[in-house]
């Protein structure tokens, strides 16, 4: 199995790989893109290889990132077998509280669209592309009985919620949104271009709405992110068992 796992900053890339109690070998990628390599040939669900990148903010720089980590690795002619954006994000109260574990059944576009008189309209209203990709089923399951992950909606916006009011509209429009982060929908596009299954992780370091970084639990969220990624081989190896 060879996976690739995409985050927005070091911090969550290092949360990842620390899962695998293994020192990662630096690959350099175009365009200055570093993957941190580990391999697990003695895991109980059998050997797996895990790429992890830091490919930066928002869901742009996250598409980019995945889309040259995909394309090199198509050259190579060792393509990967799943992408997953991964990192820690604001959870909807009360579905998803601090300390939660999130695994999108849905990894939905929340700003991707155009105002109108009579509100927010996605842009698959507007007759363009798609707002959102969904994650294999049975992947999604086999993920949320291994690590006790909540399935649900996780929202991919450019712009960080900072008030009641807007967490209100985006539940409004998403009753299923557990999560929102900057990311996920970027990795999936690149994903799916490249014809790759793709997953969304985030473990829950703060409330989505007013900004109080005082009360933010980001130590906590990336302890949760590497506890995440050190169960993830059962739940793959569970999928793959008939």
């Amino acid at each position: 199995m060879h996976i690739l796992v995409v985050t927005a900053v070091p911090a969550e890339r290092d949360a990842v790989t620390a899962a695998t109690a293994e020192r990662p070998e630096c690959l350099t990628l175009p365009g200055g893109f570093v993957l941190h390599r580990t391999v697990r040939r003695d895991s109980a669900e059998g050997p797996y290889a895990l790429d992890a990148l830091a490919a930066g903010v928002g869901p742009a720089a996250a598409a980019a990132g995945t889309a040259t980590a995909l394309t090199a690795a198509a050259l190579r002619e060792r393509p990967y077998d799943l992408v997953v954006s991964a990192g820690i994000g604001g959870g909807f109260a009360p579905g998803a509280p601090v300390g939660a574990l999130v695994v999108a059944e849905e990894i939905a576009a929340a700003d991707l669209g155009a105002e109108s008189p009579d509100g927010f309209l996605p842009v698959t209203a507007l007759g363009f592309g798609t707002d959102a990709h969904r994650p294999p089923e049975d992947l999604v399951a086999a993920v949320a009985a291994a690590t006790g992950a909540l399935p649900g909606t996780v929202l991919t916006g450019s712009t960080v919620t900072g008030s009641t009011a807007r967490a209100a509209e985006l539940l409004a429009r998403h009753p299923r949104a557990l999560a929102e982060a900057m990311e996920g929908f970027g990795v999936a596009e690149a994903a799916t271009a490249h014809g790759v299954p793709v997953l969304e992780l985030r473990t829950i370091s703060n409330p989505v709405g007013p900004r109080d970084r005082a009360a933010w639990r980001i130590g906590e969220a990336l302890a949760a992110l590497t506890a995440a990624f050190a169960d993830l081989p059962r739940a793959l190896s569970s999928r793959s068992t008939p």
